[in-house]
């Protein structure tokens, strides 16, 4: 299953997190607290991690999704939540 994992340093780490986790809890099951979070989406498994000053979010992604899709879909929805910082994406590394 190819992975994904994608990091964005801000000091609203965990209120981004939470914005994440949150808007995306009608679309799979998902839980968070301060730390962490995670949620299940139709093009993969999301674990988030909120420490210091850095997001991490780990994907694992269902077979026949495209990588792309899932770091514009990320992306995307950071770039609203985070648009006072000027975010454009996360720096994203793919592993198999």
């Amino acid at each position: 299953m190819p992975h994904l994992t994608g990091t964005f340093a801000t000091p609203h780490a965990t209120k981004y997190m939470i914005q994440l986790c949150k808007h995306w809890s009608h679309k799979g099951p998902a839980k968070w607290d301060d730390e962490t979070g995670s949620v299940t989406l139709p093009f993969g498994d999301l674990a988030f991690a909120a420490s210091g000053d850095v997001l991490t979010v780990d994907v694992d992604i269902k077979d026949g999704t495209d990588a792309a899709t899932v770091k514009q879909v990320v992306d995307s929805h950071l770039q609203r939540f985070a648009f006072r910082e000027g975010f454009e994406t996360m720096a994203w590394s793919d592993t198999e």
